[in-house]
């Protein structure tokens, strides 16, 4: 669970894939090696999808024998059927063995001698012996809340503790690795006193922090860095485009002006030389009048 700012808790889902090969040291115990990690923080639904390409890329959907260790959430089952629809489903041990103390202690007190006996019989006979005793002797325990959730849980996936069976043919029936790979990779990094987390910051370090644990930064990092030189020259472009001046609103077609009315022929101008002599409209004829000597009067 990683604290997200103005959202509260939200739960990182977490899966690990490996090569289970017999433990050297211990004859009759089995190891995962070769591990790589899905992490998101998203909903069961996405992170199926989330988990797709690493999927593909072990080859989980092609594998001949496949073993899903798990809790027993509803939806890690939804998730197994989803990718693995082969895979042998196997409830791990130490939450099996939970609940059956959560019983004893129901039963016979907390802390109780008769407590210890119950459950440390019963835990063995689960782990080598058949699990149908222990869902028997569940049975006949004195009535409580926590040996009817026992039994309803563990009856339910009673196909998911047959651990002799599982061990027998060199399955894990544990998920530590699932629950060692929160440790390393979320909670060493996310989990420090008082951290909070904007909702995409992280998410952003849940991918980095799952790429260095798988170990594939010089695989993926000429994809990452295309990709963050792509988003600057995105930014710059919308950069450059605020900086340009709005475009002018385009322009409206002009109407036509109308053609100017014919023009009225000129008036026919008077001749003003005549035989080679000024005519009487000629303006020295007009000038020279001025001048003239009126004529005598008669007395």
């Amino acid at each position: 669970m990683l604290a997200i700012i103005d959202e509260g808790w939200r739960e990182a889902r977490v899966a690990a894939l490996g090569v289970v090969s017999p433990d050297p040291s211990a004859p009759e115990a089995v190891r995962t090696t070769q591990l790589s990690y899905v992490a998101a923080l998203c909903d069961a639904q996405t992170f199926q999808e989330v988990a797709l390409p690493e999927v593909l890329h072990r080859g989980l959907d092609q594998a001949p024998r496949v073993a899903a260790v798990s809790d027993g959430a509803p939806w890690i089952q939804d998730f197994v059927a989803y990718h693995c629809p082969q895979a042998v489903r196997i409830l791990d041990f130490a939450h099996a063995a939970d609940y059956l103390a959560s019983a004893a202690q129901a039963s016979f007190g907390p802390g109780t001698a008769a407590t210890s006996e119950w459950f440390a019989t019963h835990r063995h006979e689960l782990r080598h012996g058949d699990p149908d005793r222990v869902l028997a002797a569940l049975a006949v325990l004195p009535p409580s809340v926590e040996r009817d959730t026992a039994r309803r849980y563990l009856g339910e996936r009673r196909a998911m503790i047959a651990y002799p069976a599982f061990a027998a043919a060199g399955w894990p029936i544990g998920s530590g690795s699932v629950e060692s790979a929160h440790k390393h990779v979320l909670q060493a990094r996310m989990k420090g006193p008082g951290m909070r987390w904007d909702l995409a910051t992280a998410q952003a370090m849940i991918a980095f922090r799952v790429v260095l644990a798988n170990e594939r930064w010089s695989e993926l990092w000429p994809q990452i860095g295309s990709h963050q030189r792509q988003i600057r020259r995105v930014r710059s472009a919308a950069r450059r485009q605020a900086r340009q001046p709005a475009s002018p609103p385009p322009l409206q077609p002009v109407a036509p002006r109308p053609s100017p009315p014919p023009r009225s022929p000129a008036p026919t101008r008077p001749k003003l030389v005549r035989d080679g002599r000024p005519t009487a409209d000629h303006p020295w004829r007009r000038r020279l009048s001025v001048f003239a000597t009126p004529a005598a009067t008669k007395m």
